[in-house]
């Protein structure tokens, strides 16, 4: 039996039921009716207007590879419109008052929650997260932009009292923070809703215009939030979210309109970001291989099962995913058995199952390169404990041991479904082997004793130590960003703000 549409034009355009010719073979044609769903065309959103002109590109599900949507992608010249469009916008929004800029993001975050389950669905589709997963990030993002209407009432400035001489009797100052200015976002495919929130949210509350260019696997969810910014009544312009290519995003970098860039992405994009960008400021959010340190007082049972899921959440596409893990010699045989017992449980597969716990990775080239780090790290030395294998994108869940700190499997990002665990005889030790990266993002550390607790904090060179737990915990309105190759200035929503915004000082002289 095979079914066959009666009209290719209601089938591209129409929603409703369509009506199908079933053949069965050998017998008796007939008609029936079926719902199938069209494959969208989405349009691009630049001062104010969808747009549909450009290239058409697909969007395809990485799980099976199957086309969700068709997305306009724009040229050097609409990005030309989108930051002339910022410009123009950034003249009222920085005019704004702090109770009209909450009162958007409020109706942005109600907005988003209103369509929960739709930006879930469409966010596991196009990112191939598991639906809990998806869920849960769409939850953050509610609440990403609540505490931006939060802060956007809390820019504070100083009181500066200027007459400690004699010839300045009479002074005082004041410094109020005034936004930068039209500010770009480059945000990549693993958090395409709350990552995006992280740029849009802070620069509404601070007042500055936006164009946002979202990565090409995952363009969705960004045309998605701009429509719940357009109908809270941002300005137009104020918001221009546009799918551009790598050249043409280019002109976001060397524009001076544009006066700061906020990059999230990998480490040699961010870094040429950085040199290409000239006087404008830039915020960079880049790659990790976060490690933990489990102590012999630890809670092993609560110790393996946070790293469970702090390594192989997402299939560890994640720059603070759990990906090296060190334990006191003495329990390291418990712990790795534990380790090992909850990695098993996790099942791998199609993110829209609501039983999945880990599901594809973006690009089959990434879950080729996944393996191929494995299969080096085993020809090294390196014992596979579970897992090393792969069926398409999705890569299983490994645990290795033996390896060496030279292996890529350490050394490098691996953004896959692996994780590596190794024993220490001396917690000095351990915190040497976690500054042996180039990164500095985050990183864990359980123990019950305070004195290495603190001994961790001043010497771990990184952006966030995370005490009690693993390094992918974050709440998003916490300090997030790293030191070394992992980046530069930090997000999480007052921070971004005040990335976002430029002290400014008045000086009375009242004499």
């Amino acid at each position: 039996m095979y079914l066959r549409p009666l009209s290719e034009t209601h089938k591209r355009t129409c929603k409703s039921p369509i009506i199908v010719e079933i053949f069965i073979t050998g017998g008796q044609n007939t008609m029936a009716e079926m719902t199938i769903a069209p494959v969208a065309t989405h349009g691009f959103f630049v001062d104010g207007r969808w747009m549909e002109e450009g290239d058409v590109t697909e969007v395809r599900a990485p799980y099976d590879g199957s086309v969700i949507a068709r997305v306009m992608q724009g040229r050097r010249v609409h990005a030309e419109a989108a930051i002339a469009a910022a410009v123009k916008a950034f003249g009222t929004t920085k005019r704004l008052p702090a109770f009209e800029r909450q009162r958007v993001l409020r109706q942005i975050s109600a907005g988003i929650a209103r369509r929960k389950e739709e930006f879930a669905r469409t966010l596991a589709q196009e990112a191939g997260k598991p639906i809990k997963g998806a869920r849960t990030e769409v939850e953050r993002a509610v609440f990403t932009f609540n505490v931006a209407a939060e802060e956007s009432t809390r820019i504070y400035g100083d009181f500066l009292p200027l007459d400690w001489q004699e010839y300045t009797a009479g002074r005082w100052g004041i410094v109020r923070r005034f936004p930068l200015g039209p500010v770009a976002g480059i945000t990549p495919f693993n958090f395409p809703l709350n990552l995006v929130a992280h740029k849009v949210a802070p620069a509404i509350a601070a007042g500055c215009s936006m164009v946002l260019k979202p990565a090409p696997q995952t363009p969705l969810c960004s045309l998605l939030l701009a429509e719940c910014v357009q109908q809270a009544g941002w300005p137009d312009g104020g918001l221009n979210v546009l799918p551009l290519s790598n050249e043409d995003a280019g002109l976001l970098v060397t524009d001076d309109r544009i006066k700061l860039i906020s990059f999230t992405g990998s480490v040699p994009v961010g870094w040429d970001i950085k040199r290409r960008a000239g006087k404008k400021k830039v915020v960079l959010e880049l790659g990790g291989n976060a490690a933990v340190i489990v102590h012999s007082d630890a809670d092993l049972h609560y110790a393996a099962e946070r790293c469970v899921s702090g390594g192989f959440g997402y299939a560890g596409q994640t720059c603070i995913s759990v990906q090296r893990i060190l334990v006191e010699h003495s329990v390291y045989g418990r712990f790795t058995d534990l380790l090992v017992e909850g990695v098993k449980k996790l099942k791998a597969g199609d993110p829209l199952d609501e039983s999945t716990d880990v599901g594809p990775l973006i690009r089959e080239s990434d879950a080729i390169r996944t393996i191929n780090w494995i299969e080096e790290a085993g020809r090294g030395g390196a014992r596979l404990l579970c897992g090393g294998s792969r069926k398409g994108f999705v890569v299983e869940p490994t645990v290795l041991t033996g390896t060496k700190p030279d292996m890529n499997v350490n050394c490098q990002e691996v953004f896959g479904p692996v994780v590596t665990v190794e024993p220490y005889k001396n917690f000095d030790e351990a915190l040497r082997q976690v500054n042996n990266s180039s990164f500095g993002l985050q990183a864990g550390l359980f123990t019950r004793d305070a004195k290495l607790l603190f001994q961790a904090y001043e010497e771990l060179e990184l952006g966030g130590l995370i005490a009690g737990d693993v390094p992918s915990f974050r709440i998003d309105h916490m300090p997030y960003g790293g030191v070394k190759d992992s980046g530069l200035g930090r997000e999480g929503l007052r921070y971004a703000i005040e990335e976002m915004t430029e002290p400014k000082l008045l000086v009375m002289n009242l004499r």
